[in-house]
């Protein structure tokens, strides 16, 4: 089950008696726990019938207990178990497993609790979450990717009542994500700046997120293709912020090469131009002919090189005590110094690599 099918759920009161809200994603973890509270406790008093629990702290047989507990006063109970990884130690083939206490619950829960349990990472081959992902009540609240976060960005303005253009949500996915709480207090900011039912648009997103636009990145893309290291050391000296270390503008520089791999790899497998550019997520005519005069001008090979540097600049960044220009000023003199031997052009998933 996907978040957005719990929450709907949640929303048409077809409440399931146990959920296993399980992923790394912390943000649709609370949001789909936050819906379920709402939906379980709505017609009733809440100080009588919710218990909160964290696994490690509270066994599982108190938990099991409180679940079997008959609401007051209200139609059901919400019983509400996080850190449940803190149970998934040991032998999965072992019977002492708290896990298997809640299997057996599982197998005859009580209507009127809504049992959750929350983790954010569980070992699949416990019969309690094959059992879960059998029946339907386990949630996957997994990181969004690099295709799918611009969508998710779409649709959060949109229930907000802003209209964003695809390229647009790509550049904010490359500047906050792959995280979606950022992503999230970015949307925020944008809302409250462009104010209500207006567009958002890529000054918005440099005057609340970053100073980077796309102009600054297709620059810095063609100072490299020409191999010419003045024009993208000058380049990167207007677009630089020293108080975000240049992650940034890293991002959009790589969302900006993502783009010419994607649309060379369509136009290997048979693509026209327009159908290409589609796929790297452009869509304005305008912008899918530059997009097809850039990627003439490199090779898919040296694309491929590119986005590898940019994946280890992305680690010094992260790691380095290095000052960030400086690193930043190595990663444009790699780029522009060229790979040699191109050889003949071939296709290149541009998913493979992503700093």
């Amino acid at each position: 089950m996907t978040p957005e099918e719990a929450v709907q759920q949640a929303k048409s009161g077809k409440l399931l008696p146990l959920y296993v809200v399980a992923g790394e994603e912390m943000l649709l973890r609370d949001e789909v726990v936050a819906e379920l509270r709402a939906a379980a406790l709505g017609g009733g008093v809440a100080a009588f019938n919710e218990d909160k629990f964290t696994a490690g702290e509270a066994g599982v047989d108190k938990v099991i207990a409180a679940a079997r507990t008959a609401p007051m006063m209200a139609p059901k109970r919400f019983v509400l178990v996080r850190g449940a990884e803190r149970w998934d130690v040991g032998d999965v083939s072992a019977e002492t497993s708290p896990f298997d206490a809640l299997a057996e619950y599982a197998a005859n829960p009580v209507d009127s609790t809504c049992l959750v349990v929350v983790a954010s990472k569980l070992d699949g081959r416990r019969r309690f979450v094959v059992a879960a992902r059998k029946a339907g009540f386990l949630v996957n609240c997994e990181p969004l990717d690099d295709r799918s976060l611009p969508s998710w960005i779409a649709a959060r303005f949109r229930s907000k009542g802003h209209a964003i253009d695809r390229d647009v949500a790509e550049l904010l996915a490359a500047l906050a994500g792959p995280h979606l709480s950022p992503v999230d207090d970015a949307v925020e900011r944008l809302s409250l700046y462009v104010g209500p039912g207006a567009a958002v648009d890529e000054d918005a997103i440099a005057a609340c997120v970053a100073r980077v636009r796309t102009a600054d990145t297709w620059a810095l893309v063609d100072a490299v293709r020409a191999r010419d290291l003045g024009h993208a050391m000058r380049t990167l000296a207007d677009a630089y912020d020293p108080r975000d270390h240049g992650l940034p503008l890293l991002g959009a520089l790589a969302w900006s090469i993502r783009q010419l791999a994607r649309f060379q790899a369509a136009l290997v497998d048979g693509a026209s131009q327009d159908e290409a550019a589609r796929v790297a997520g452009v869509y304005q005519p305008y912008r899918a002919r530059e997009l097809g005069q850039k990627a003439r001008g490199v090779k898919p090979r040296e694309v491929e090189r590119w986005l590898l540097v940019l994946a280890e600049t992305d680690l010094a960044l992260k790691s380095s005590r290095r000052p960030a220009d400086a690193i930043l000023e190595e990663m444009l003199t790699r780029l522009c110094r060229g790979g040699g031997g191109a050889g003949p052009a071939r296709p290149f998933d541009a998913r493979a690599t992503r700093p």
